[in-house]
Protein backbone atom coordinates (compact mmCIF):
# COMPACT_ATOMS: atom_id res chain seq x y z
CA UNK A 1 0.00 0.00 0.00
CA UNK A 2 1.20 3.52 -0.70
CA UNK A 3 0.17 6.41 1.53
CA UNK A 4 -0.03 10.10 0.82
CA UNK A 5 0.34 11.46 4.35
CA UNK A 6 -1.52 14.67 5.07
CA UNK A 7 -0.06 17.54 7.07
CA UNK A 8 -2.37 16.68 9.99
CA UNK A 9 -0.58 13.37 10.56
CA UNK A 10 2.94 14.72 9.99
CA UNK A 11 2.24 17.50 12.50
CA UNK A 12 1.25 14.98 15.15
CA UNK A 13 4.24 12.78 14.39
CA UNK A 14 6.80 15.58 14.43
CA UNK A 15 5.61 17.48 17.50
CA UNK A 16 7.81 17.15 20.54
CA UNK A 17 5.18 18.47 22.94
CA UNK A 18 2.40 15.99 22.15
CA UNK A 19 1.67 12.32 22.52
CA UNK A 20 2.50 10.71 19.19
CA UNK A 21 0.59 7.50 19.91
CA UNK A 22 -2.36 8.46 17.73
CA UNK A 23 -3.43 5.58 15.46
CA UNK A 24 -2.59 7.52 12.28
CA UNK A 25 0.91 8.23 13.61
CA UNK A 26 1.37 4.53 14.31
CA UNK A 27 0.38 3.73 10.72
CA UNK A 28 2.86 6.33 9.47
CA UNK A 29 5.62 4.97 11.68
CA UNK A 30 5.03 1.40 10.44
CA UNK A 31 4.97 2.55 6.82
CA UNK A 32 8.24 4.44 7.25
CA UNK A 33 9.82 1.32 8.76
CA UNK A 34 9.10 -0.50 5.52
CA UNK A 35 5.63 -1.94 5.94
CA UNK A 36 4.29 0.33 3.19
CA UNK A 37 5.43 3.21 0.99
CA UNK A 38 5.01 6.90 1.85
CA UNK A 39 4.90 9.67 -0.74
CA UNK A 40 4.52 13.41 -0.41
CA UNK A 41 4.04 16.53 -2.47
CA UNK A 42 5.20 20.12 -2.34
CA UNK A 43 2.02 21.44 -0.74
CA UNK A 44 2.43 19.19 2.28
CA UNK A 45 6.11 20.07 2.65
CA UNK A 46 5.28 23.77 2.38
CA UNK A 47 2.52 23.55 5.02
CA UNK A 48 4.89 21.81 7.41
CA UNK A 49 7.71 24.26 6.83
CA UNK A 50 5.32 27.14 7.52
CA UNK A 51 4.58 25.62 10.93
CA UNK A 52 8.16 25.14 12.11
CA UNK A 53 10.38 27.88 13.47
CA UNK A 54 14.10 28.23 13.03
CA UNK A 55 16.65 27.10 10.46
CA UNK A 56 17.58 23.91 12.35
CA UNK A 57 14.00 22.62 12.33
CA UNK A 58 13.65 23.69 8.70
CA UNK A 59 16.80 21.89 7.61
CA UNK A 60 15.92 18.74 9.56
CA UNK A 61 12.46 18.62 7.98
CA UNK A 62 13.81 19.14 4.47
CA UNK A 63 16.35 16.38 5.11
CA UNK A 64 13.69 13.95 6.40
CA UNK A 65 11.46 14.58 3.41
CA UNK A 66 14.37 14.15 1.00
CA UNK A 67 14.05 10.36 1.18
CA UNK A 68 10.34 10.30 0.28
CA UNK A 69 8.99 9.90 -3.22
CA UNK A 70 7.81 13.31 -4.35
CA UNK A 71 4.68 13.76 -6.49
CA UNK A 72 4.44 16.69 -8.87
CA UNK A 73 0.88 17.64 -9.79
CA UNK A 74 0.30 18.07 -13.49
CA UNK A 75 -2.05 20.47 -15.26
CA UNK A 76 -4.76 17.80 -15.46
CA UNK A 77 -4.55 17.26 -11.68
CA UNK A 78 -5.51 20.88 -11.07
CA UNK A 79 -8.40 20.61 -13.51
CA UNK A 80 -9.68 17.42 -11.87
CA UNK A 81 -9.14 18.87 -8.37
CA UNK A 82 -11.52 21.67 -9.32
CA UNK A 83 -14.06 19.00 -10.27
CA UNK A 84 -13.55 17.29 -6.89
CA UNK A 85 -14.15 20.58 -5.10
CA UNK A 86 -17.18 21.42 -7.23
CA UNK A 87 -18.73 17.96 -6.74
CA UNK A 88 -18.45 18.37 -2.98
CA UNK A 89 -19.74 21.95 -3.04
CA UNK A 90 -22.83 20.86 -5.00
CA UNK A 91 -23.58 18.53 -2.08
CA UNK A 92 -23.05 21.29 0.49
CA UNK A 93 -19.57 20.16 1.57
CA UNK A 94 -16.78 22.72 1.55
CA UNK A 95 -13.41 21.26 0.54
CA UNK A 96 -10.33 23.45 0.47
CA UNK A 97 -8.29 23.90 -2.68
CA UNK A 98 -5.29 22.03 -1.28
CA UNK A 99 -7.44 19.21 0.06
CA UNK A 100 -9.10 18.80 -3.34
CA UNK A 101 -5.70 18.54 -5.00
CA UNK A 102 -4.55 15.93 -2.46
CA UNK A 103 -7.69 13.90 -3.17
CA UNK A 104 -7.01 14.15 -6.90
CA UNK A 105 -3.42 12.98 -6.43
CA UNK A 106 -4.72 9.98 -4.50
CA UNK A 107 -7.14 9.20 -7.31
CA UNK A 108 -4.55 9.54 -10.07
CA UNK A 109 -1.84 7.52 -8.33
CA UNK A 110 -4.10 5.03 -6.50
CA UNK A 111 -2.87 6.20 -3.09
CA UNK A 112 -4.41 5.91 0.34
CA UNK A 113 -4.77 9.27 2.05
CA UNK A 114 -3.54 9.08 5.64
CA UNK A 115 -5.14 11.97 7.50
CA UNK A 116 -6.83 12.94 10.74
CA UNK A 117 -8.68 15.83 9.07
CA UNK A 118 -12.46 15.36 9.17
CA UNK A 119 -12.84 17.44 6.00
CA UNK A 120 -11.63 14.40 4.07
CA UNK A 121 -14.24 12.22 5.78
CA UNK A 122 -16.96 14.61 4.60
CA UNK A 123 -15.51 14.72 1.08
CA UNK A 124 -15.35 10.91 0.88
CA UNK A 125 -19.14 10.79 1.02
CA UNK A 126 -19.28 12.54 -2.36
CA UNK A 127 -16.01 11.64 -4.07
CA UNK A 128 -14.71 8.09 -4.08
CA UNK A 129 -11.05 7.94 -3.05
CA UNK A 130 -9.07 5.65 -0.77
CA UNK A 131 -8.72 7.07 2.71
CA UNK A 132 -7.33 5.52 5.88
CA UNK A 133 -9.77 5.26 8.74
CA UNK A 134 -9.13 4.45 12.39
CA UNK A 135 -12.53 2.72 12.64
Amino acid sequence: MTYLVDTSVWSLALRRDSDSSAPAVSVLREALLGADQVVTTGLILQELLQGFAGPKARDALIDRFGSLAFLQPEREDYIEAAEVRNACRRKGVQVGTIDALLIQLCLRHDLVLLSTDNDFVAASKHVTFRSWSSQ
